[in-house]
């Protein structure tokens, strides 16, 4: 592992960044020419939500990858971050600007359908994560900081919950998401007698 380490030091956060960026255009590219079936706006509404789980999974997966196994990604977790609350807005503005249209209709439906105002309420929690994710913010928050960016536990959880929910009928794959997130949640809880260690593994 100290090998695989190694070569992920030398491997810029800015290709994260662009690796990260790429499937967007690619299936804006893909809905405006058919490629993602006769719903297309659904399509891309749904491919753009599934891909920020993904990547919510990734960063939850951070801290118990580097504590369990000794793989290092410490150096991307905030590229990952930002890049998850990017899909996440993709997302969001998908289903209001081409789904929805009408402004009077977004207000009823966050109301009204509860998948909506529980993936409303994660995207509000990750929110001041997005705009916290620099290192101005980092040092004028201080501990602060870290306490306000676990918000990303219960964020995720929610997440997971509104693909459930939004799902017909029973669908096997909205709740691997869901066993996936909680299990990562359940990794960071700390052994008996293990408190400190837990708080200092999740602090870094």
């Amino acid at each position: 592992m100290q090998a695989v380490n190694q070569i992920l030091r030398k491997i810029p956060v800015w290709g994260v960044y662009l690796v990260g960026a790429l499937p967007a255009p690619w299936l804006l590219y893909l809905a405006m020419t058919g490629g993602l079936g006769v719903e297309p706006i659904k399509a891309l509404e749904h491919e753009l939500g599934e891909l920020a789980l993904q990547l919510l999974i990734v960063g939850l997966a951070v801290t118990p990858l580097r504590r369990h196994v000794g793989l290092n990604l410490m150096k991307f977790r905030r590229a990952i971050g930002v890049l998850t609350f990017a899909y996440v807005s993709l997302h969001l503005v998908v289903w209001l600007v081409l789904d929805v249209q009408l402004p009077s209709q977004i207000w009823a439906d966050i109301v009204k359908r509860p998948y909506i105002t529980v993936g409303m309420a994660a995207f509000l929690m990750l929110l001041p994560l997005a705009v916290t994710s620099n290192n101005w913010s980092v040092r004028r928050l201080g501990p602060s900081w870290r306490k306000l960016h676990r918000l990303v536990y219960p964020a995720a959880l929610l997440g997971a919950l509104h693909y459930v929910m939004l799902a017909k009928g029973f669908q096997i794959e909205p709740l691997i998401y869901l066993a996936i997130i909680a299990g990562l949640l359940v990794l960071r809880f700390p052994s008996p007698g293990g408190f400190a260690r837990w708080r200092q593994a999740d602090s870094a």
